[in-house]
């Protein structure tokens, strides 16, 4: 399975990445590659994380990880990884076009 990362969030990754490292780069490192790992897990068992609430979609799906959650589609041997929200924030319908 192919993995596309939406620019989005490639700088959400960026962003929650570098606030994380104000404070301990060390754990910015593990943070990162643990969301990492998580995808590399969603290659074998793309259906693994649940349907997002706010779409209602079954090839639209999140995977929670400690206070973020991972948003991405599933479409044919592709998962487009659209966005990593903070599980406190509301999901705008623009970022998972």
């Amino acid at each position: 399975m192919r993995i596309i990362w939406s620019p989005l969030s490639v700088e959400r990754m960026t962003e929650i990445s570098d606030y994380i490292a104000e404070d301990n780069l060390e754990a910015s490192i593990i943070w990162v590659e643990s969301v990492f790992n998580i995808i590399d897990r969603l290659k074998q068992y793309p259906d693994s994380g649940r349907i997002v609430p706010e779409i209602n979609k079954p090839n639209i799906r999140e995977m929670i990880h400690g206070n973020y959650r991972i948003i991405y589609k599933i479409h044919k041997d592709e998962l487009h990884i659209f966005t990593i929200r903070h599980f406190k924030q509301i999901l705008p319908s623009g970022e998972v076009n």
